[in-house]
């Protein structure tokens, strides 16, 4: 097999294959539509890279999704399809939300406490899960959507209680101004600098807590213990229980991890980003549904996930500039999303054509 046979069979040229065939489609499909590909590719480039508060914003909004890219890709590993993400993201932002409208503590422990309150919530939702699935049998899949229309309207029923919503409005107050992470009084350096624009963001501490949980994630899935039995049970289940690993417990605690990832990613949002509400609503904001396709574009990878999320936030933000100065409507930002993970999604029949073309070439060398 020679180097650039072995460099095709590689997943990361799968995945960049999958992503230039995702806009190469899409490009097509621009093209039928009547839009300029070049306008719409710039103003893309541009609206994601023309100035510091764009790529700000990128961080921002690619920080949720990470950590819920993450939190999928974790369950994923144990072979479970954390479907409820998004409901573990809503609990999550609820219990962030009545902590920190409720606990007025310094700001330092103000924070804490909304974390962990956004993390216990997620954490618990996730472990339902875990358990009903171990103890019961019931596929994760379908308790997952069940959990997710249940947490949005406990959501709804939260945002609309006297104690938390604000009048004339279909939010609830924001909590308590110390339980805020936004860092721009932290960042009076940039004030005379090209950065100066960053300051009007709502940059946060949160991209810099999931790039943590990322790593960590990877070391405890590939160079511990616990992360062996998960992978173990995630390639068979019965092998691994065979050997004497406790799959109820695993997937119990794979599950309680994974949902409280959600729910932290949930808390970082409450805490980091105006209007630090809760807003009532009659659909989901896809932080949770998102993070699916950031772990399918990672292969699974936590460390994966800053880079897929990064990129997705890209896309989203990217987005609006292409809708403002091309003219295309918001579907048209969807339908390349859709199409990249449609191809990422088939990216392992990549390497067997690359075997099959070598092999025959083989066979015809020797003939």
């Amino acid at each position: 097999m020679t180097t650039v046979e072995k460099f095709l069979k590689k997943p990361i040229f799968s995945l960049i294959f999958s992503v230039l065939l995702g806009f190469l489609v899409s490009s097509i499909i621009l093209v039928i539509t009547g839009y300029s590909v070049p306008d719409v590719l710039q103003s893309l480039f541009e609206g994601v890279f023309s100035r510091p508060r764009h790529m700000a914003n990128v961080i921002i909004k690619s920080t949720p999704i990470i950590l819920t890219g993450v939190s999928i890709a974790l369950a994923f590993k144990a072979g479970l399809f954390n479907m409820g993400a998004e409901g573990q993201f809503i609990l999550g932002s609820v219990a962030a939300l009545i902590t920190g409208s409720i606990l007025d503590l310094p700001p330092v422990l103000q924070v804490l406490a909304i974390i962990v309150s956004g993390i216990i919530a997620g954490a618990l939702l996730g472990a339902l899960t875990g358990f009903l699935k171990s103890k019961f049998g019931a596929h994760e899949v379908i308790t997952g959507i069940m959990f997710n229309w249940m947490a949005l309207h406990f959501s709804n029923f939260i945002v609309n209680l006297k104690e938390f919503h604000k009048p004339n409005s279909a939010s609830t107050f924001p909590i308590k101004s110390s339980g805020f992470t936004g860092i721009r009084s932290n960042l009076g350096f940039l004030k005379d600098t090209s950065f100066s624009d960053i300051l009007k963001t709502e940059v946060n501490l949160g991209i810099i807590i999931a790039v943590i949980v990322a790593i960590f994630m990877s070391i405890v899935i590939n160079k511990t213990k616990k992360g062996y039995e998960i992978c173990a049970i995630g390639l068979n289940e019965k092998a691994a229980e065979s050997a004497g690993m406790n799959v109820f417990k695993n997937i119990i605690q794979v599950m309680t991890v994974s949902g409280g990832i959600s729910g932290l990613a949930a808390a970082l949002m409450v805490t980091g980003i105006s209007p630090h509400s809760v807003s009532a609503s009659t659909n989901f904001e896809n932080n949770g549904f998102n993070g699916l396709a950031v772990a399918l574009i990672a292969s699974n990878s936590p460390i994966g996930c800053i880079f897929s999320g990064l990129f997705f936030g890209g896309l989203l933000y990217g987005g609006r500039s292409v809708q403002a100065d091309v003219g295309t409507p918001s579907e048209i930002i969807n339908i390349i999303i859709g199409v990249i993970i449609f191809f990422v999604a088939i990216a392992k029949i990549f390497p067997l054509v690359v075997s099959k073309f070598s092999k025959k070439n083989c066979e015809e060398n020797h003939a």
